[in-house]
């Protein structure tokens, strides 16, 4: 008997029918993944085996009884713990506070700060995690937090570990880690559903297989027995033949754009040197860490430098240093941030607001846009980039999460830019999704727009971008053109860590 039984499912809403019919089981002791393009039915399934939604028919045993969490809350207390893709702590609390939140332990009523501390470093040892557990945990990196969030979960007496897209901010080591801890809670007969977009990691660590697609179950399969490119044809409907492939070609200068001249901040980037021509797509690569997204923050103003310049010779702006993204935009720079949830979608508005606020932060909030012109930038970049959606009227946290990625992509696309940078744009997008991006970008290219864009995915990098700045430890340590555009060479730069 399967420790967790999930049978027809159905969950609808209003103009979409999320989940259709769909079943899970997971044995004692199994690490299932479960994958599927974005918009899928995945994160849906996950809300409705954790109380946030209540299916509209179909039922959830566990142990071979009927259950029926009516919250998240309700889920952990009879055993289900889930650690979303978006780590969901308070910032603002310490390590040990987050970890035993809810469940400090108490004292005629009063919180025993030694004892939950304590606890705390236990629950991070189990991760071999060495922390200040009485930090805060905004003093940590994201990586780091999603660790906290994990340790949190698995501190609770689970007997089923829903992980949604955890290994999405960790590097290696830490993947590692996690998976080591995976293993361990296997071998205790814990059953983990894995939610991943990543091929390699699904194979490394999970049993079995699910495949959801367009709201149905495609099917599960034991990943002995299912090739990678099998998996990839079940999650697309279609061979892998079929899909758009980016072949990367030379990249011949012509145009410089933008000069950056020993742009840095102390403690934060090392002064760091290039130029970016017109229509190229230049690559910034390097481990976790290496300085990546700070490069991209200094140059959008949202980071304030303390020394270098930029020039910007389409417009004749020479030696300036953005002090504001506001400086940046009006020197016609976007930014699509790493961090979607914090950095840049506004979860009030609707998919539409989220599109248009770009452009009407240049208008000026006095002028509005007129609504037959709005309706029809957003009608053309929902088209653009095939956002999945009944209406964009709709709140933009009912998207998934790749699809909200796109939003915030179109909202750049549609004011224009000459220089977009791109600081991990396909984090938690499926397959397809990614393909469809770096399409997107080569045409864009080829119009003329630059881009500076940075991935953790090495692979990446390489079949999208024309020349690759590489960093490590926050400082650029080699520029690749030509044929040293591939993997081989950029880790070699990155381990001899040299400029």
């Amino acid at each position: 008997m399967p420790l967790l039984q999930m049978s027809g499912v159905r969950k609808a809403f209003p103009g979409v029918l999320a989940l259709d019919n769909v079943s899970l089981s997971v044995e004692r002791g199994e690490v299932r993944a479960l994958m599927g393009e974005n918009g899928a039915g995945k994160s849906t399934l996950i809300k409705v085996l954790t109380g946030v939604h209540q299916p509209d028919s179909g039922s959830i045993a566990l142990d071979g009884a009927v259950i029926r969490p009516r919250s998240p809350i309700h889920a952990q207390e009879l055993g289900v713990s889930t650690v979303y893709q978006e780590v969901n702590l308070l910032p603002n609390l310490s390590v040990a506070e987050n970890v035993c939140l809810g469940a400090e332990p108490r004292r005629f009523g009063r919180i025993q700060r030694r004892e939950m501390n304590e606890h705390a470093r236990a629950a991070m040892r189990r991760l071999d995690l060495d922390l200040n557990v009485t930090l805060p945990l905004s003093e940590y990196s994201t990586a780091v937090q999603q660790l906290v969030a994990i340790a949190r979960a698995v501190d609770r007496e689970c007997r089923v570990l829903v992980l949604d897209e955890p290994t999405s901010s960790l590097d290696k080591n830490e993947v590692e880690q996690l998976f080591s801890l995976l293993r361990h809670l296997r071998d205790q007969g814990v059953a983990v559903v894995f939610v991943t977009h990543f091929l390699d990691q699904a194979y490394s660590i999970a049993d079995s297989v699910t495949v959801l697609r367009n709201g149905r179950k495609i099917g599960d399969w034991k990943t002995t027995e299912l090739s990678k490119q099998e998996l990839v044809a079940h999650m697309l409907g279609r061979s892998l033949e079929e899909m758009p492939q980016v072949e990367h070609e030379d990249y011949v200068e012509c145009e410089p754009m933008f000069h950056v001249v020993g742009l840095g901040r102390r403690n934060v980037l090392d002064p760091a040197s290039f130029t970016i021509y017109r229509g190229e797509t230049l690559g910034l690569a390097g481990l976790l860490g290496s300085g990546r997204t700070e490069t991209m923050k200094l140059i959008f103003g949202a980071i304030a430098g303390d020394c270098g310049s930029m020039t910007v010779l389409a417009t004749g702006t020479r030696d300036i240093r953005p002090r504001s993204p506001r400086d940046a935009m009006r020197l016609g720079i976007g930014f699509c941030p790493e961090d979607r949830k914090e950095e840049a979608v506004f979860p009030g508005m609707s998919i539409a607001e989220n599109m248009l606020v770009v452009i009407q932060a240049k208008r000026g909030w006095l002028r509005p846009l007129p609504k037959r012109k709005a309706a029809a930038i957003v009608e053309e970049q929902v088209a653009k980039l095939q956002i999945r959606t009944p209406d964009s009227h709709r709140p933009i946290e009912n998207l998934s999460g790749g699809n909200q990625q796109k939003v915030v992509l179109s909202r750049w696309l549609a004011a224009q830019p000459s220089l977009l940078l791109l600081d991990e744009p396909t984090r938690g997008i499926d397959i397809g999704s990614k393909f469809e991006i770096r399409r997107l970008i080569t045409d864009l290219a080829k119009g003329g727009v630059s881009f500076l864009f940075s991935s953790s995915e090495l692979e990446e990098v390489v079949h999208t971008c024309d020349r690759v700045v590489v960093l490590r430890d926050r400082k650029m340590v080699g520029e690749l053109h030509g044929a040293d555009v591939n993997e081989k060479r950029v880790m070699e730069q990155i381990a001899k860590g040299e400029a």
